[in-house]
């Protein structure tokens, strides 16, 4: 089965173009090094939790929107060596930095599918 990156973010709300925007240079990236899907959600209905929540977990400002994304790729294989090419391509920092957003409160790992329907 594939392998997921998943992502969670609390973006400034004004900088929802900004955000668009950046994640755009990021899919060019990330499918010319073998993703096969990159998704980009932005929060609509993402309530405040009371003892856990989207929000409470990126430290969600008022001015924030939660940001939901995920990249699927063929292998963790391919997910590896793409992460490795990211780190060592200068251009790639250059044309991603600035983020619009607080990278400190991004939550992120690494999934291996167990069902998909």
């Amino acid at each position: 089965m594939s392998y997921v990156d998943g992502f969670v973010a609390a973006v400034p709300t004004a900088n929802r173009e900004a955000f668009r925007e950046h994640a755009l240079k990021a899919v060019e990236f990330f499918k010319e090094n073998g993703a096969l899907q990159v998704v980009e959600c932005w929060g609509d209905d993402v309530p405040e939790g009371e003892t856990t929540s989207f929000p409470m977990a990126v430290k969600c400002e008022p001015d924030e929107t939660v940001v939901f994304s995920w990249i699927v790729w063929p292998a963790r294989e391919v997910r590896d060596a793409a992460h490795a090419a990211m780190m060592s391509d200068p251009h790639l920092a250059a044309d991603l930095n600035p983020m619009p957003f607080d990278g400190k409160r991004m939550i992120f790992g690494g999934f291996e599918m167990i069902v998909e329907a």
